[in-house]
């Protein structure tokens, strides 16, 4: 087993400054941990050896990667390559859950990882869990303030059933949204969201995470009577039984038009959430809602499905016509993801010139259909620079379903993956799916 780091380990020799240092370590706040290219843990901070001891569950603090791969399967991955002092991950939150099966808490740890040399990391973790869970009430305290002090003209409350069904109207709802009440009754709060941009199992898990947490909030387009669509806030709030288990009599949703606002949450979201090159999601934004969708799918299995996506010989693009033309390429084909893509789906751009699609509440005919689609757009468009060339692009497509005997989103993209390859060796421009 790695034994914590320790100021006794320094000796007694004349070397005081290297005493000193790490009787400073020792006594940092932040969790040090020192591994080798392979994630072994080779020296670890008191800070660090607490913070771990709960994921190991009784095992060695040996594998750095296996201990933190339940957050962020893909660490291996990013640890590699860099050259000595370059920063490889800055800060990245990691969900994590603890404990016996039943009684588990939730820990979130923020990880910055850095190069020491060709053979050496060295990984700063910080326990914030009670800062995100901090944030999380102060969002629902602002959420609940801007409700209550908005005026009537702009915000609507709405009663609904257990189950999510509209059974309760306002004249402030019907004002505000153009539906009237004979037109809304005993359908499910859907009805106020754009086609594409939710499904009847993502209310479910709204109306699942209102009852774990009190409130449920999202943010995104909404849709009038008349069609017109608004940026809007929904927030969620059971009405009974918050946090006690028992099924509530109802919930209250509550519309705000938030029109003026979305500037700035885009200006936020695209600082955080986004690939600088292409505006899709980042790898961290990909493999969080991944781990959302497959928590969702084991409490309440549902079709899920994935696509991997690989530019068509790229080093070939590259070495033709110059990086700058294969950015115009890459941006251009995520262009064509986001114009195809429902909002509920998840396109990210998680490696160089390969991306990949979470597709919620999609069963395999409906993943091809999906795919095909994008192969085909892809293939049919093209990219003028400005001297006139012309560059044509493919892309080729790997498909994977989540099943109940996969171990979670890294087994489930490995499957994508291999997929991938399997079009890629067939010749390219094609789409293969996983087991076929």
């Amino acid at each position: 087993m790695t034994e914590p780091l320790n100021p006794a380990d320094a000796g007694t020799g004349p070397d005081t400054e290297h005493q000193e240092l790490l009787q400073l370590l020792y006594a940092a706040p932040a969790g040090l941990v020192q591994i080798d290219d392979e994630g072994h843990i080779m020296l670890a901070s008191a800070a660090a050896a607490q913070m771990l001891l709960p994921l190991s569950a009784g095992r060695e603090l040996a594998d750095l990667f296996a201990l933190l791969a339940p957050a962020m399967p893909d660490l291996a991955l990013r640890a590699r390559g860099g050259h000595p002092g370059e920063l490889l991950i800055d800060g990245e939150p990691l969900a994590l859950r603890v404990g016996p099966e039943g009684r588990q808490r939730a820990l979130v740890l923020s990880l910055t990882l850095r190069r020491l040399a060709a053979d050496r990391l060295v990984a700063v973790l910080s326990d914030i869990t009670a800062q995100v869970e901090r944030e999380r009430r102060l969002r629902q305290s602002e959420a609940w303030l801007n409700a209550a002090l908005t005026g009537i003209h702009d915000h609507a409350a709405v009663g609904l059933d257990a189950e999510g069904r509209i059974a309760h109207w306002s004249e402030s709802a019907a004002r505000m949204t153009g539906f009237a009440r004979e037109t809304v009754l005993g359908r499910p709060a859907t009805i106020f969201h754009p086609g594409g941009a939710t499904t009847p199992e993502r209310l479910l898990d709204r109306l699942h995470e209102a009852r774990a947490d009190g409130w449920s909030m999202d943010e995104g387009w909404l849709l009038r009577a008349d069609g017109q669509r608004y940026w809007g806030s929904t927030m969620i709030v059971p009405i009974s039984g918050v946090g006690d288990g028992d099924t509530p009599a109802g919930f209250s949703l509550v519309l705000r038009d938030i029109s003026d606002r979305r500037d700035a949450h885009e200006q936020r979201r695209r600082a955080s959430e986004t690939d600088h090159l292409t505006g899709l999601a980042n790898r961290r934004v990909f493999f969080e809602a991944g781990r959302r969708e497959i928590e969702r799918f084991r409490r309440a299995p549902r079709p899920l499905a994935l696509l991997v996506l690989d530019a068509d010989h790229f080093k070939r693009i590259n070495d033709q016509h110059g990086h700058a033309a294969g950015d115009e390429v890459l941006r251009q084909l995520a262009g064509v993801m986001l114009r195809s893509l429902r909002q509920v789906d998840v396109p990210a751009r998680i490696g160089g010139e390969e991306f990949a699609v979470l597709l919620p509440s999609t069963g395999l005919e409906g993943a091809r259909l999906v795919a095909e689609r994008l192969r085909r757009a892809m293939a049919a468009d093209t990219v003028t620079r400005a001297d006139g060339t012309v560059i044509r692009y493919t892309v080729s497509i790997g498909l994977a379903l989540m099943q109940a005997g996969i171990a979670g989103l890294e087994e489930l993209l490995e499957r994508a993956d291999r997929a991938l390859y399997a079009a890629k060796a067939a010749g390219r421009d094609r789409l293969v799916v996983d087991g076929e």
